[in-house]
């Protein structure tokens, strides 16, 4: 249980301090059993039992005394497979996050150590809060746009096919980020509304500073993701090159050699009277003919441009 009051830096106080003083806005992060068992002395007004369990994405609701969400927010370490979980509640004296993963705190600490307000706010610090779960987005898709770079260019230099089964995982990243900025974008713009008139409209520009800043995000992780299905098209479209390459050389031999089994198809009859069965140079003309059968192919696939 950590409990903070907003002034020129986040400042943590006590219980008792926070809920004594009046003036300042506060942050305060609690595990699911501490809510339980402090919720009443936030007068929030609300029965919000959290489960992270039950927290399947990114949202905000309008109460009617309070603004509660939740936040599902991939490790950009490992966008597949793992999530932070935690809840909010909100009014106009403070933000409580309702939190077992530890994320919250960590976000809050990050935010200590690197700001400094001239005017402290609530929507001051939703905006570095917020700003926290993208602000190392760009380097995140850098390192992915140079992965598909490495991997267009060795598919278009190998002759042999590439494994797509990276380009598949970074599609699945990039699709995952992408759905978040809008479960991100929907929970802004309900902060953006301002329906319970807990911002002041002066600091509502912090808000729209943030959706800016996502909207900048969400651009980037669309032109990532059709940059992905490019890359597999290309894939694919090399395959095609390939096996078109194989059957035009299938087709090449085929044709060379039909000719030759019509020789070897007439001549395997054996009939009685076949004057060349007994002649003396039958066998080396049968030779040659074939040779200039296969080589006249040859010339004519050359001077057609199939080979």
């Amino acid at each position: 249980m950590s409990f903070y009051l907003l002034d020129d830096i986040i400042k943590p106080c006590t219980e008792k301090e926070l809920f004594d003083q009046t003036s300042n806005k506060y942050v305060a992060v609690l595990t699911t059993p501490e809510w339980k068992q402090y919720r009443d002395r936030f007068e929030m007004g609300i029965e919000l039992e959290p489960d992270s369990g039950d927290i399947h994405n990114t949202k905000a609701e309008v109460n009617y005394d309070s603004l509660t969400g939740t936040f599902q927010i991939p490790d950009r370490e490992n966008i597949e497979s793992k999530d932070y979980r935690f809840a909010f509640a909100l009014d106009e004296k403070g933000v409580v996050f309702i939190d077992d993963s530890g994320k919250a705190e960590r976000m809050i600490d990050a935010i200590r150590r690197t700001k400094r307000w001239r005017k402290p706010s609530l929507e001051r610090f939703l905006y570095d809060f917020l700003e926290q779960i993208v602000e190392n987005d760009l380097s995140v898709m850098e390192r992915y746009e140079r992965e598909l770079n490495r991997i267009e260019e060795a598919i278009l230099a190998s002759e042999e096919p590439v494994d797509l089964g990276r380009v598949n995982e970074i599609h699945s990243d990039i699709r995952k980020l992408f759905i978040h900025y809008e479960q991100l974008i929907d929970m802004t713009q309900e902060l953006e509304e301002n329906e319970n008139g807990f911002f002041s409209e002066e600091n509502l520009r912090y808000i729209h500073l943030f959706m800016n800043l996502l909207a900048r995000r969400h651009d980037s992780a669309a032109s990532l993701r059709d940059y992905t299905m490019q890359v597999r098209d290309l894939y694919h479209a090399q395959l095609e090159v390939r096996q078109n390459r194989i059957m035009t050389l299938l087709t090449v031999v085929t044709t060379i050699f039909m000719p030759l089994t019509l020789i070897v198809g007439w001549y395997g009859m054996n009939f009685r009277y076949m004057p060349e069965l007994e002649w003396r140079f039958g066998y080396p003309v049968v030779i040659a003919v074939s040779l200039a059968v296969a080589i006249a192919c040859l010339l004519l696939f050359k001077r057609k441009k199939w080979l």
